[in-house]
């Protein structure tokens, strides 16, 4: 689906398209992709770490918990929201 983020400082916005994942519990965006489209992204001042759904550790990615974030708006049709989003070093790939 194709939603417009917004960045705060500039409020120059962005198209993409982004993958909805109904159950996940946080919104996250590849770090390499927030710093080309020049989002500000800033550390975490305690990281978080990656859990399952059962809310036990994440065995994979235990030693790689989210640092940093990003700020912006989420735009889809005439819905508009605030938004804190973890940014992480994952595979980025064609949605």
């Amino acid at each position: 689906m194709k939603v417009g983020l917004e960045k705060l400082e500039s409020h120059e916005g962005v198209a993409v398209k982004v993958l909805l994942d109904s159950g996940a519990t946080g919104l996250f965006m590849n770090t390499a992709f927030a710093k080309e489209k020049g989002f500000k992204i800033e550390r975490l001042k305690n990281p978080l770490l990656v859990r399952n759904i059962d809310g036990t550790v994440n065995v994979r990615y235990h030693k790689r918990s989210l640092t940093c974030f990003c700020d912006g708006l989420n735009r889809f049709k005439e819905l508009i929201s605030r938004v804190r989003q973890a940014t992480k070093d994952v595979v980025k790939s064609e949605v």
